[in-house]
């Protein structure tokens, strides 16, 4: 028993004759009883404010919540019910100076909270002017009823009611909600600083492609104005009452956001909005779940799904908190949720080791290329870059391709062999803004391919207005898993639908190097392998080297070409291990001597 909802400026008294109902039975027969009814509008007339009350089948008041002069929030449980039954309680609410006339956002309440009943009382000069109802019929579809007056609510038998209402549950009726896949509502943030994006929109643009490529239904989007999130809830409370009633109006299932949420938020979000609430990352990490094909990329989609629902566990409801005693177990035994967190944990380590032999399987081809002194060029670049249309060209790989994000998640490495020179080509995941973190974990041995590899080539969409963006992103990522000094040639492709040439060749020339392509109609790649072999880094070998002491200037000399492994200083000379690239240069190579190493 409480009363809840905006309790600012209301009197204790009457705080207190609302207070009051609950203490009265009221006839289980009955659909609204005649004092509640007259009590309500009394006290709703005096507060200028909407006032609803909940009632369940045994004629006990659950609840009271007080809104404002149009609105009033439901009970914060008040989730998505099971289609196939009814809450239980019938929700009967106010309408202030105004007709009972039910609205679409008391009809989207019915429907969503899965009410017996939901009546609106109209009030004027706090007497009852008129009641309108509505009762379910089916799994999405009401029937209306009204306007009626007091007496003749009260002669309709509300158990008769009930029973109609179950025993036709799923005939059709005359208002047919179609049916529809779950709506999404997907809004991003504009928080007034430049973000790798630069622009909130292009953010949110990005995120309805996702929801595309994970197959998610958008019904809506909005677009935010965020200076500080709320550390509890993320957004603040204005936003949250006015999207509460936008949600309930539209009928919105998931609410996706344009960022990464604490379980803590999202679990508050849960319980204010009384809907589903995911993050950018719960979507990313569903794309790379459909996305996964080979052993590996499954292993390490499991990964990083499960590092994320690991600290959301804690929000799954009473079923996590039921009591599972067995035999073996202490006390009167472990909880659901114990048992669930013990079990993700006990899966994450033996996938952490999986994907450990992976990586060390990965390290002995990596020695088997060094040996035989072959190149390898990784493919980087942001989702949708076209990294895997130019492995095709260039390789004849017939790697997946698709205009959506990840299109392709596991590295494939090919041959190729240009100007009587041996290549390996890679092509790795791609990268995205807000990159999260789980992923770069679980990904960690397929991305060690980019840090092995001895040349770059970051494909660039240069048709997409964000591009700077992407590649500060590209860019970010890459430093983070360990690959700063690496040498980078940039591949700007799509320059065949591109209308002004002028503008995006002036931005291809702010970077060194860089080229223009189409991976798709091989314009330039001839260019670009000869660009490959131009810059690729010159492979070391070690020498060993006897320097007089005369010529103390080599050694700084050898310390810009190459490094310097070990160093003695004999009797006349100075004896060095040194690792040089090669062609040598003349000022050292007169200091080799005969028994150097070669490797």
């Amino acid at each position: 028993m409480k009363i809840g909802g905006n309790l600012n400026g209301i009197r204790k008294t009457y705080l207190k004759r609302l207070n009051d109902l609950f203490n009265i039975k009221y006839s289980p027969d009955s659909l609204v009883d005649t004092f509640l009814a007259i009590e309500l509008a009394n006290v709703s007339g005096f507060l200028g404010r909407e006032i609803a009350v909940y009632l369940d089948r045994r004629g006990c008041l659950e609840s009271i919540m007080i809104g404002d002069r149009h609105t009033v929030p439901l009970l914060k449980d008040m989730r998505r019910r099971d289609p196939n039954s009814l809450s239980g309680l019938r929700c009967i609410h106010t309408h202030p100076d105004a007709s009972g006339e039910l609205s679409p956002l008391d009809i989207s309440s019915l429907l969503e909270a899965r009410f017996d009943a939901m009546i609106a009382i109209g009030v004027k000069d706090r007497e009852i002017v008129d009641i309108y109802m509505a009762t379910p019929v089916g799994i999405n579809n009401y029937n209306i009823l009204g306007p009626l007056s007091l007496n003749e609510l009260t002669e309709i038998s509300f158990q008769g009611l009930i029973t109609d209402i179950e025993k036709n549950i799923f005939k059709p009726s005359v208002h047919n909600v179609e049916e529809k896949e779950p709506k999404a509502l997907l809004i991003s943030f504009n928080s007034g600083n430049n973000g790798s994006l630069h622009d909130a929109a292009q953010s949110l643009n990005e995120l309805k492609e996702l929801a595309f490529t994970a197959n998610i239904y958008v019904h809506a989007t909005m677009l935010l104005k965020l200076t500080k999130p709320d550390p509890s809830t993320y957004l603040r409370k204005g936003k949250l009452h006015d999207l509460s009633l936008f949600r309930q109006q539209e009928a919105i299932d998931i609410i996706i956001l344009d960022t990464s949420l604490s379980p803590k938020q999202q679990s508050n979000l849960e319980d204010f909005l009384g809907c589903d609430i995911a993050d950018r990352t719960a979507v990313i990490l569903q794309i790379f779940a459909q996305r996964a094909k080979t052993k590996e990329g499954k292993l390490q989609v499991e990964l990083a799904q499960l590092n994320y629902i690991l600290p959301r566990l804690a929000g799954s409801g009473h079923y996590l908190s039921r009591l599972g005693g067995g035999i073996g177990t202490r006390g009167p035994g472990e909880t659901k949720l114990e048992t669930d967190r013990r079990k993700i944990r006990t899966r994450i380590n033996e996938l952490h080791s999986e994907i450990e032999n992976i990586r060390k399987q990965r390290q002995v081809l990596r020695q088997k290329r060094t040996v035989n002194e072959i190149p390898v060029i990784a493919l980087v670049g942001y989702t949708n870059a076209g990294k895997s249309t130019l492995m095709n060209a260039l390789t004849s790989a017939n790697v997946f391709v698709e205009n959506k994000l990840f299109a392709t998640l596991d590295p494939i490495t090919k041959r190729i062999n240009y100007a009587e020179q041996e290549l390996l080509l890679t092509d790795t995941v791609g990268f995205i803004d807000k990159l999260p973190h789980q992923l770069v974990s679980a990904f960690r041995a397929t991305l060690e391919e980019i840090t092995h590899a001895d040349l770059l080539l970051h494909v660039v969409n240069a048709a997409d207005p964000a591009r700077e963006g992407h590649i500060d992103t590209v860019n970010r990522v890459l430093e983070e898993i360990g690959v700063k000094n690496k040498q980078v040639l940039l591949v700007f492709n799509k320059c065949d639908i591109i209308e002004d040439q002028v503008e995006v060749q002036n931005e291809i020339n702010k970077y060194y190097p860089a080229l223009a392509i189409s991976a798709l109609n091989r314009t330039n790649l001839e260019i670009l392998l000869d660009m490959i072999l131009e810059y690729l880094p010159q492979k070391l070998k070690t020498f060993r080297l006897h320097i007089p002491y005369d010529n103390l200037a080599t050694i700084n000399k050898i310390y810009t070409w190459g490094h310097v492994l070990e160093i003695e200083y004999k009797e006349d000379h100075i004896f060095c291990i040194v690792s040089l690239r090669t062609p040598i240069p003349d000022f050292i190579e007169q200091y080799i001597i005969a028994d150097s190493i070669e490797g």
